[in-house]
């Protein structure tokens, strides 16, 4: 079967985030999918077969991690968009089922593709105990993003703290489901984008993720309301960064970005 790598949510190869895209005829055992996860060795390998015509959804779709299956994510999502697309095996806005519910995603005519996830619910907590130390800085506030996303957001001072954090990756793992997302606003929104952001996901076996869906569909509610618009850019600002578009839609979150397809093989197992 082929294999493919894709580097999601930019316009050029080996910059954004890299998913493992297989595209199968029927879901093989866990076990199998778990394994061709950790030989991929990205932060989400999706598998996704076709499903019977006039249901509610196309393509089946599940996302695992080196170390886990996930809930939600956004970039391997894209990825296999885009996947789909490339290879005339789908044309056209296509419904992926997913453990979060029907999932659409729509190609444009400029190579980019929209997906309308659902937006995670933010509730204020307290910034816990600890966690200041472990990520290296004291946070503005702490939100809860829910069991979807399983995230806690933090704000930080700037955006030079965001860029400048080496955290200690162990530590964070105690204070989330899967882990850290730092934010901050951007320092010069002239250049591009409204926020940045970071993310750490220790508990799912990433240290840090280059660019992160999912967890822009806490940041889209979350900068929305403190910027007063609803449609944003986001910087996710890691060693190979990638551009986030989030548009908020009340309880759906749009999130835009292009894919590039930077290896294809056999898979021989």
């Amino acid at each position: 079967m082929r294999i493919r790598i894709v580097d999601a949510f930019t316009d050029r190869p080996f910059a954004g985030n890299p998913a493992g895209v297989l595209l199968l005829d029927a879901f093989p055992e866990d076990d199998w999918l778990q394994k061709v996860a950790l030989e991929v060795n990205h932060a989400e390998t999706a598998f996704a077969h076709r499903l019977p015509e006039g249901g509610e959804a196309d393509w089946a779709l599940r996302w695992f991690t080196p170390a886990t299956e996930v809930a939600m994510c956004g970039h391997a999502t894209l990825a296999t968009a885009h996947v789909l697309r490339t290879t005339g095996a789908h044309e056209g806005p296509v419904r992926f089922a997913t453990r979060s519910g029907v999932l659409i995603a729509s190609p444009a005519g400029d190579g980019a593709i929209t997906l309308d996830f659902p937006t995670a619910p933010l509730t204020a907590v307290d910034v816990p105990d600890g966690v200041a130390r472990a990520l290296g800085t004291e946070p503005r506030t702490a939100y809860d993003t829910g069991a979807n996303v399983g995230d806690l957001v933090l704000e930080l001072a700037d955006e030079k703290t965001v860029r400048g954090l080496a955290p200690d990756h162990k530590a964070l793992a105690a204070y989330s489901a899967r882990g850290i997302i730092a934010t901050a606003r951007a320092e010069d929104p002239s250049r591009g984008y409204d926020f940045v952001s970071r993310c750490f996901f220790p508990n799912v076996g990433i240290d840090e993720d280059p660019v992160t869906g999912s967890a822009h569909t806490a940041l889209a509610l979350y900068w929305s309301e403190r910027l007063g618009r609803p449609d944003l850019t986001g910087l996710q600002a890691s060693a190979r960064s990638g551009l986030v578009r989030t548009g908020l839609r009340g309880d759906r979150t749009l999130l835009t970005g292009h894919a590039v397809t930077v290896i294809e093989g056999d898979l021989l197992v």
